[in-house]
């Protein structure tokens, strides 16, 4: 048996696809986008994300169309946005699909019911509803009016490169 230092079925970096490779240099805020309630809840780890600003300020998602998530949502949808923060690791890797959540990812952290749908307590959030949603490249793109905001603390988590970080 050997044991590689690099995971034996990807590609060599230089045999990778030079945009996500891009990509991936780029630090992205990691979020849980989430909708529903009750045990018609859905979420997914999301880090292709904008705030737009403005006199309606924005927020702007991108997410796998084959998600639960993704099969949930629509024009007039209500979501929130919950920046995740440093120990929260596990629970982004749960809502990704990549860690096992056993009766679902929402058993993982304290979540408060809002008026847009579960939001992870004591973390910074966003409540808004979608206005638009259209496939753009292999993702959903959604569009939702930020209706609501709530800071607490000031340190977010972040992934650059396949790993996390506090920023």
């Amino acid at each position: 048996m050997t044991i590689h230092s690099d995971h034996p079925f990807v590609p060599p970096e230089s045999d990778r696809d030079v945009v996500r490779r891009f990509r991936g240099r780029l630090a992205a805020p990691v979020t849980v986008v989430a909708t529903g309630e009750g045990r018609d809840r859905s979420g997914l780890t999301v880090s292709s994300l904008v705030i737009v600003d403005g006199p309606q300020a924005r927020v702007v998602a991108f997410i796998d169309p084959d998600s639960e998530l993704g099969e949930a949502v629509d024009v007039g949808t209500f979501v929130t946005v919950s920046l995740l923060s440093g120990g929260d690791q596990f629970l982004a890797d749960a809502f990704a699909g990549l860690a096992p959540a056993p009766g679902g990812a929402f058993r993982l952290g304290a979540w408060d019911d809002t008026a847009w749908g579960p939001a992870l307590a004591q973390r910074s959030w966003l409540g808004a509803r979608i206005e638009g949603v259209r496939e753009l490249g292999y993702a959903l793109e959604l569009v939702a009016v930020i209706e609501h905001a709530e800071i607490h603390g000031d340190e977010g988590l972040v992934h650059v490169r396949g790993r996390y970080r506090s920023s």
